[in-house]
Protein backbone atom coordinates (compact mmCIF):
# COMPACT_ATOMS: atom_id res chain seq x y z
CA UNK A 1 0.00 0.00 0.00
CA UNK A 2 2.93 2.53 0.81
CA UNK A 3 4.63 1.73 -2.60
CA UNK A 4 1.46 2.45 -4.36
CA UNK A 5 0.79 5.69 -2.91
CA UNK A 6 4.84 6.71 -2.94
CA UNK A 7 4.37 5.60 -7.11
CA UNK A 8 1.00 7.52 -7.78
CA UNK A 9 2.57 10.59 -5.58
CA UNK A 10 5.68 10.46 -8.03
CA UNK A 11 3.88 10.24 -10.81
CA UNK A 12 2.50 13.88 -10.24
CA UNK A 13 5.40 15.60 -9.37
CA UNK A 14 8.09 13.91 -11.44
CA UNK A 15 10.39 16.12 -13.74
CA UNK A 16 10.26 15.60 -17.50
CA UNK A 17 13.74 15.02 -18.63
CA UNK A 18 14.12 18.67 -20.08
CA UNK A 19 13.28 19.78 -16.20
CA UNK A 20 16.66 19.15 -14.84
CA UNK A 21 18.61 21.70 -12.84
CA UNK A 22 20.55 24.07 -15.82
CA UNK A 23 23.03 26.72 -14.91
CA UNK A 24 22.99 28.18 -17.77
CA UNK A 25 23.98 31.93 -18.32
CA UNK A 26 20.71 33.00 -17.90
CA UNK A 27 19.76 30.46 -15.03
CA UNK A 28 23.30 32.34 -13.12
CA UNK A 29 21.61 35.86 -13.85
CA UNK A 30 18.27 34.46 -12.26
CA UNK A 31 20.58 33.14 -9.11
CA UNK A 32 22.70 36.32 -8.75
CA UNK A 33 18.71 38.08 -8.52
CA UNK A 34 17.84 36.27 -5.61
CA UNK A 35 21.28 36.43 -4.01
CA UNK A 36 20.58 40.45 -4.15
CA UNK A 37 17.77 40.05 -2.41
CA UNK A 38 19.26 39.79 0.97
CA UNK A 39 22.19 42.55 0.23
CA UNK A 40 19.06 45.28 -0.50
CA UNK A 41 17.50 44.47 2.49
CA UNK A 42 20.71 44.20 4.76
CA UNK A 43 21.53 47.98 2.87
CA UNK A 44 17.44 49.14 3.22
CA UNK A 45 17.77 48.25 7.39
CA UNK A 46 21.68 49.63 7.70
CA UNK A 47 20.36 53.09 9.42
CA UNK A 48 23.56 54.10 7.13
CA UNK A 49 22.64 56.39 4.33
CA UNK A 50 25.32 55.90 2.07
CA UNK A 51 24.54 51.91 2.51
CA UNK A 52 20.61 52.80 1.79
CA UNK A 53 21.68 54.62 -1.02
CA UNK A 54 23.49 51.27 -2.43
CA UNK A 55 20.56 49.49 -1.57
CA UNK A 56 19.14 51.76 -4.59
CA UNK A 57 22.04 50.38 -7.10
CA UNK A 58 21.25 46.58 -6.04
CA UNK A 59 17.70 46.84 -6.44
CA UNK A 60 18.37 48.24 -9.46
CA UNK A 61 20.95 45.59 -10.59
CA UNK A 62 18.42 43.00 -9.62
CA UNK A 63 15.78 44.40 -12.18
CA UNK A 64 18.11 45.06 -14.86
CA UNK A 65 19.55 41.14 -14.75
CA UNK A 66 15.42 40.13 -14.71
CA UNK A 67 15.44 42.23 -18.42
CA UNK A 68 19.21 40.86 -19.38
CA UNK A 69 18.48 37.27 -18.23
CA UNK A 70 15.00 37.03 -20.36
CA UNK A 71 16.87 38.65 -23.80
CA UNK A 72 19.95 36.22 -23.47
CA UNK A 73 17.63 33.11 -22.77
CA UNK A 74 15.40 34.28 -26.33
CA UNK A 75 18.98 35.19 -27.80
CA UNK A 76 21.03 32.71 -27.63
CA UNK A 77 18.58 29.81 -27.33
CA UNK A 78 18.92 29.43 -23.46
CA UNK A 79 14.73 28.88 -23.00
CA UNK A 80 14.23 26.14 -20.54
CA UNK A 81 11.57 24.36 -18.23
CA UNK A 82 13.89 25.18 -15.19
CA UNK A 83 13.99 29.09 -16.45
CA UNK A 84 10.58 29.24 -17.09
CA UNK A 85 9.97 28.31 -13.56
CA UNK A 86 12.68 29.95 -11.79
CA UNK A 87 12.45 33.37 -13.69
CA UNK A 88 9.25 34.12 -12.70
CA UNK A 89 9.97 32.94 -8.87
CA UNK A 90 13.10 35.70 -8.90
CA UNK A 91 10.82 38.50 -10.11
CA UNK A 92 8.35 38.05 -6.91
CA UNK A 93 11.25 37.47 -4.44
CA UNK A 94 12.84 40.75 -5.80
CA UNK A 95 9.42 42.63 -5.58
CA UNK A 96 7.78 40.90 -2.57
CA UNK A 97 10.77 41.96 -0.42
CA UNK A 98 10.67 45.40 -1.36
CA UNK A 99 6.99 45.56 -0.62
CA UNK A 100 7.26 44.03 2.94
CA UNK A 101 10.13 45.88 3.52
CA UNK A 102 8.16 49.23 2.94
CA UNK A 103 5.30 47.39 5.46
CA UNK A 104 7.71 47.03 8.00
CA UNK A 105 8.95 50.57 7.80
CA UNK A 106 5.81 51.63 8.44
CA UNK A 107 5.44 53.43 5.27
CA UNK A 108 2.36 51.57 3.74
CA UNK A 109 -0.26 49.72 4.80
CA UNK A 110 -0.02 45.48 5.45
CA UNK A 111 -3.33 44.68 3.79
CA UNK A 112 -3.32 45.79 0.26
CA UNK A 113 0.36 44.74 0.48
CA UNK A 114 0.15 41.49 1.56
CA UNK A 115 -2.80 40.81 -1.32
CA UNK A 116 -0.21 41.90 -3.55
CA UNK A 117 2.27 39.26 -2.19
CA UNK A 118 -0.05 35.98 -1.90
CA UNK A 119 -1.86 36.70 -5.62
CA UNK A 120 2.04 36.99 -6.83
CA UNK A 121 3.32 34.25 -5.45
CA UNK A 122 -0.32 31.78 -6.05
CA UNK A 123 -0.18 32.85 -9.72
CA UNK A 124 3.47 32.35 -9.83
CA UNK A 125 3.37 28.80 -8.19
CA UNK A 126 0.56 28.05 -10.82
CA UNK A 127 1.93 28.97 -14.02
CA UNK A 128 5.06 27.27 -13.02
CA UNK A 129 3.14 23.51 -11.87
CA UNK A 130 1.62 24.50 -15.82
CA UNK A 131 5.38 24.87 -17.51
CA UNK A 132 6.02 21.61 -15.20
CA UNK A 133 3.47 19.46 -16.82
CA UNK A 134 4.09 21.20 -20.55
CA UNK A 135 0.55 23.40 -20.51
CA UNK A 136 1.01 26.88 -21.77
CA UNK A 137 -0.01 29.58 -19.04
CA UNK A 138 -0.74 32.62 -21.31
CA UNK A 139 0.51 35.84 -19.70
CA UNK A 140 -1.35 39.16 -20.86
CA UNK A 141 -0.49 42.55 -21.61
CA UNK A 142 -2.25 43.99 -18.49
CA UNK A 143 -0.14 41.67 -16.50
CA UNK A 144 2.77 43.09 -18.00
CA UNK A 145 1.67 46.67 -16.99
CA UNK A 146 0.98 45.61 -13.57
CA UNK A 147 3.89 44.63 -12.86
CA UNK A 148 5.67 47.88 -14.60
CA UNK A 149 3.62 49.92 -11.99
CA UNK A 150 4.66 47.71 -9.29
CA UNK A 151 8.09 48.95 -10.02
CA UNK A 152 7.36 52.38 -10.63
CA UNK A 153 5.44 52.41 -6.82
CA UNK A 154 8.42 50.42 -5.14
CA UNK A 155 10.66 52.86 -6.70
CA UNK A 156 8.54 56.42 -5.61
CA UNK A 157 8.82 54.61 -2.36
CA UNK A 158 12.28 54.05 -2.19
CA UNK A 159 14.13 57.38 -3.30
CA UNK A 160 11.86 59.40 -1.22
CA UNK A 161 12.36 57.26 1.71
CA UNK A 162 16.53 56.93 1.05
CA UNK A 163 16.53 60.96 0.14
CA UNK A 164 14.81 61.30 3.85
CA UNK A 165 17.43 59.67 5.82
CA UNK A 166 20.32 61.60 3.46
CA UNK A 167 20.58 65.06 5.66
CA UNK A 168 21.32 66.87 2.39
CA UNK A 169 18.68 66.07 0.71
CA UNK A 170 16.70 66.71 3.36
CA UNK A 171 17.56 69.93 4.53
CA UNK A 172 17.34 71.16 0.78
CA UNK A 173 13.95 69.52 0.12
CA UNK A 174 12.63 68.56 3.13
CA UNK A 175 9.16 69.68 3.17
CA UNK A 176 8.32 68.11 -0.58
CA UNK A 177 9.86 64.85 0.42
CA UNK A 178 7.11 64.86 3.30
CA UNK A 179 4.15 65.31 0.95
CA UNK A 180 5.60 62.66 -1.11
CA UNK A 181 6.12 60.59 1.29
CA UNK A 182 2.68 61.66 2.93
CA UNK A 183 0.79 58.07 4.77
CA UNK A 184 -2.19 58.70 3.14
CA UNK A 185 -0.89 59.03 -0.12
CA UNK A 186 0.92 55.85 -0.20
CA UNK A 187 -2.17 54.24 1.30
CA UNK A 188 -4.03 55.21 -2.10
CA UNK A 189 -0.74 54.04 -3.91
CA UNK A 190 -0.97 50.48 -2.36
CA UNK A 191 -4.44 49.85 -2.60
CA UNK A 192 -4.58 51.00 -6.20
CA UNK A 193 -1.40 48.67 -7.01
CA UNK A 194 -3.57 45.55 -5.02
CA UNK A 195 -6.51 46.43 -6.99
CA UNK A 196 -4.76 46.19 -10.39
CA UNK A 197 -2.93 42.97 -9.31
CA UNK A 198 -5.90 41.22 -7.96
CA UNK A 199 -7.65 41.93 -10.95
CA UNK A 200 -5.02 40.83 -13.16
CA UNK A 201 -4.91 37.88 -10.54
CA UNK A 202 -8.13 37.16 -12.04
CA UNK A 203 -8.00 37.51 -15.53
CA UNK A 204 -5.42 35.09 -15.49
CA UNK A 205 -7.42 32.36 -14.09
CA UNK A 206 -10.27 33.76 -16.39
CA UNK A 207 -7.77 33.29 -19.61
CA UNK A 208 -6.52 30.02 -18.52
CA UNK A 209 -9.55 28.44 -17.23
CA UNK A 210 -9.03 25.38 -19.61
CA UNK A 211 -5.54 24.70 -18.55
CA UNK A 212 -6.49 25.06 -14.89
CA UNK A 213 -9.19 22.64 -15.50
CA UNK A 214 -6.90 19.98 -17.32
CA UNK A 215 -4.67 20.49 -14.96
CA UNK A 216 -6.99 19.67 -12.35
CA UNK A 217 -8.10 16.35 -14.53
CA UNK A 218 -5.14 15.26 -14.94
CA UNK A 219 -4.06 15.59 -11.05
CA UNK A 220 -7.98 13.36 -10.59
CA UNK A 221 -6.96 10.83 -13.02
CA UNK A 222 -3.19 10.07 -11.43
CA UNK A 223 -4.41 10.23 -7.80
CA UNK A 224 -7.44 7.54 -8.76
CA UNK A 225 -5.55 4.99 -10.54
Amino acid sequence: MRDFFVENHLRIFRAPPDMKISFSPPNQLTILRILLTPVFLAFLFSGNALFQQLSLIVFFIALLTDWYDGWVARRWGYVTKWGAFLDPLADKVVTSSALLSFVTLGLVPAWPIWLIVLRDFAITILRSYSEYKGKRFDTSKFAKTKTFLQFVVIYYIMILYVANNTESYRVQYGPTIDRLLDYSLLYVLSVLIAVITMWTGISYLIENRKTIRELYDFSNRVTES
